[in-house]
């Protein structure tokens, strides 16, 4: 197991990009390695109880009926895994956000306290 943790940096808000980060995130920690999934500005959408304020939410029926883990799924999976899931303050702002519309496991932090959280491991920005 890498010692160090895989920083996901969630900047957009389509699907396509969270959807990913979140198969990113899962296929991490099913390879035993911590994860942090930290989502800013319009990504908060992707850590939302009602993730449909995230572009082109509609896409996520297109791929599960093709077969592919939708957000919904990644989503439990990820939680399962313990991927650590945590909301930008200020993108929440700018995305006008209400914490109160996060899943109930996302954590409110800043960007230092995400960078303190992956030291020296790996960075993605999606």
């Amino acid at each position: 197991m890498p010692a160090e943790p895989l920083g996901i940096l969630l900047l957009a808000g389509d699907h396509e990009r969270a959807h990913y980060a979140f198969v990113l995130a899962t296929s991490a920690a099913a390879l035993e390695r911590r994860v942090i999934l930290f989502a800013t500005n319009a990504g908060c959408h992707a850590l939302c109880a009602d993730w449909s304020g995230l572009a082109d939410a509609a896409r996520d029926e297109v791929i599960r009926g093709r077969g592919v883990a939708g957000l919904a799924e990644l989503r439990e999976a990820a939680r399962a895994l313990g991927v650590r899931l945590m909301a930008c303050e200020a993108g929440l702002a700018a995305a006008m956000i209400a914490p109160a519309d996060l899943l109930p496991e996302v954590e409110i932090a800043g960007a230092t306290s995400f960078l303190g959280e992956i030291g020296g491991g790996q960075m993605l920005a999606l």
